[in-house]
């Protein structure tokens, strides 16, 4: 009665979808920040909101296409995020125990779910297993949460998201079974349509999709909007896709997400854009949406509700602690690690929604069970909110605690620029490549000679530079412009390195070779001479994200060197971001003590090896590298341990047989001698 008077005194619903856009917009401003005053999850708020707003509270707003449309999204938007946000390495390294908690948290609801539905719902068998099939099913409600605490790559969270799919194409499948059963279409031509269809969208989707965007991604010039445009236009094909083939679109938006996981790095603007828009606007719709559902009334509509009520929510709760319960203990996880996978796994959402209409429909679900349903679904989101939240943070406290120490000098990239037309790439490359959760900024360095045409060509790297910081903060990234005049434009540089405390410098090279050039130029052998800091001399002639594979080659006593961890942490980080996965050549033991330390810290990458130490003949690595690879070697300064001679001969070589190829050369951080006076070596310089 209330909500009737409310609805007559003020007019209500709002139709107009200015005023109705308004006002979900002051709820996904306002909920969060009201909720979380009270210590709880802003998602509790933004659900209860809907709830209170929707047609079973004060009947504020409709629940709407457009409503609908945009809570749509939002769920195939987190399926989709999970999907792009998941590490590949851990979810390989853990497929196993990812697919035996998938099996689990489907096979206990589904079993148990089932008997529960016969003897105490009083159900029939094809209402039991399509109840059931609802108890198995989950989404990932609170995975913004976990995201938003940087514990996507825990392991417990890994599994959760790989037993994700799991469990969601097997529920699916159940529900497809069921309705065909009771159509009476539960023929041998059913299972040869459906398994034909889904392996035909799973080749589109895993195989085929990733080369198209990675051929879009190299080859069409297009700002950040088209990309992420393009990107959600492939989510939402692959999500149509799965409906065609016979399962709900979640699964084709979570597929999505993994198929071009390695496309979309996750310091880069686009990653940024995406989760950005995710969190602002279609997951909030999302679960607003979800709250509209809930429908408190039925709670007062006799005992026989209340019973079916309780009994659902009871065992959709039961039924999914027990699989996180049993996970935990087999593979020996933390408490922590437990609350967050059963938090993860125990939200019921649009899935279970969508199942329990068709079996409405059908005549397999009552009233009292459909209102139990949707009351299960506000019920585990809550909890789902508040396990997550409760777990996630003392999850992030233990892992604090357990994480190794940083080093104690903060990692600093240097950026000289030369030529302003190659800013872009060695921005993306500096930004990559930096340390998660580093506070510190990317210098970009413009040193020009103090001639009569200084002016002119500051004042055009200045708007480059302007460029570059702008494209650089699409990413989250601060970058600080720093420009001088000099008379030396080697010294210039060197004495930024020494002012600013840089670890780390990069360099980009025209891959020109000009036989009087002792190695590069004057400009990069003169760093090379007087500066002890890791410098990175590169190419780049496709985009990061769109790279398949790192060739590394590794000279021996490469070990030994001071940078020798540097500059794997390096290589770790750039992998990570990009195929995953390091192939690295080299003369044993050094190849062997490579291999172990690129397995031994995080992040985790695929590590690939070969025996290789015929320097005389080393062209014949050329076989392993084609335009889609970056090619890495690792260099050393002169009078230095790892130092061949054939590295005199890499630019020719980088030159003459790679000119389609993009490279990276890595000078590790070392001790420089001059053997005449103890001090660093000189060198005349001018910029080529």
């Amino acid at each position: 009665m209330l909500n009737l008077l409310f609805q007559q005194t003020v007019g209500m619903p709002v139709t107009d979808p200015v005023v109705v856009f308004a006002i979900v917009l002051f709820v996904i401003f306002l909920a969060p920040i009201l909720f979380q005053r009270i210590r709880m999850p802003g998602i509790i708020g933004m659900i209860l909101a809907g709830a209170a707003l929707g047609p079973h509270g004060f009947y504020v707003l409709e629940r709407s296409a457009a409503i609908e449309l945009f809570g749509t999204v939002g769920l195939l938007y987190i399926m989709f995020q999970a999907g792009l946000e998941i590490d590949l390495n851990e979810f390989r390294k853990n497929r196993d125990k990812g697919l035996a908690f998938g099996v689990l948290s489907f096979a206990i609801p589904q079993i148990f779910g089932t008997l529960g539905a016969l003897y105490l719902l009083g159900l029939n068998w094809p209402s039991a297993i399509l109840l059931a099939s609802m108890f198995a099913s989950h989404t990932l409600v609170a995975y913004s949460i976990i995201s938003g605490m940087d514990l996507v790559k825990n392991e417990a969270v890994t599994i959760t998201l790989g037993g994700t799919l799991v469990v969601n194409i097997l529920a699916l499948l159940v529900l497809a079974i069921v309705v065909s059963s009771t159509r009476g279409e539960l023929t041998p031509s059913f299972w040869y349509n459906l398994l034909a269809s889904l392996a035909v969208f799973v080749y589109l989707v895993i195989w085929i999709g990733p080369r198209v965007v990675r051929w879009f991604f190299r080859n069409i010039e297009t700002d950040g909007a088209r990309q992420y445009i393009f990107v959600l236009s492939f989510v939402f094909a692959a999500s149509f896709g799965a409906r065609i083939a016979g399962v709900e679109p979640i699964i084709g938006a979570f597929l999505a997400g993994i198929a071009i996981n390695r496309l979309v790095p996750q310091t880069s603007p686009l990653m940024n854009r995406i989760n950005f828009v995710g969190s602002a606007l279609f997951i909030p719709f999302f679960l607003i949406n979800v709250g509209m559902l809930a429908d408190f009334a039925i709670l007062f509509n006799g005992p026989a509700a209340l019973i079916a009520v309780g009994l659902i929510v009871s065992l959709s709760l039961i039924l999914k602690w027990l699989p996180a319960y049993l996970t935990a203990r087999i593979f020996r996880y933390r408490p922590e690690e437990r609350r967050v996978i059963f938090g993860l796994s125990v939200a019921q959402a649009a899935s279970t929604l969508a199942a329990a209409l068709v079996g409405y429909k059908l005549g397999l679900v009552n009233d009292n069970v459909l209102n139990g349903i949707i009351i299960m679904i506000l019920v585990t989101c809550v909890v789902s909110a508040l396990v997550v939240e409760s777990a996630g943070r003392k999850l992030v406290v233990l892992e604090a605690t357990r994480r190794p120490e940083a080093p104690k000098e903060q990692q600093r990239i240097l950026v000289p620029v030369a030529n302003p037309g190659n800013i872009m790439p060695l921005i993306d490359l500096a930004v990559m490549i930096t340390p998660p959760k580093s506070e510190q900024p990317v210098y970009p360095l413009a040193v020009i000679n103090d001639d009569e045409e200084a002016q002119a060509r500051i004042l055009a790297l200045q708007k480059e530079l302007e460029k570059a910081v702008q494209h650089a903060a699409a990413s989250d990234t601060t970058l600080t412009p720093i420009t001088r005049i000099d008379l030396h434009v080697g010294g210039g540089i060197v004495r930024a390195i020494k002012e600013l405390m840089i670890t780390k410098v990069i360099v980009g090279w025209h891959g020109a070779y000009n036989p009087k050039d002792f190695l590069f130029g004057t400009v990069l052998d003169y760093l090379l001479a007087n500066c002890d800091r890791e410098i990175l001399v590169t190419r780049l002639l496709i985009p990061l994200n769109t790279v398949e594979k790192i060739f590394v080659i590794v000279p021996q006593n490469a070990e030994l060197e001071k940078g020798f961890s540097r500059w794997i942490a390096t290589l770790r980080i750039l992998a990570s971001q990009t195929t995953g996965k390091l192939f690295f050549a080299g003369p044993e033991p050094t190849i062997g003590r490579v291999v172990e330390f690129a397995k031994k810290e995080k992040p985790v990458v695929g590590v690939e090896s070969r025996v290789f130490d015929d320097w005389d003949d080393i062209l014949v690595l050329s076989r392993e590298v084609t335009a889609s690879t970056l090619f890495i070697t690792i260099q050393a300064r002169e009078k230095t341990v790892s130092h061949h001679p054939w590295m005199n001969r890499i630019p020719r070589y980088l030159s003459k047989h790679f000119r389609d190829i993009s490279f990276l050369l890595i000078y590790p951080e070392q001790n420089i001698y001059n053997p005449q006076d103890g001090g660093p070596m000189e060198t005349p310089s001018t910029f080529k």
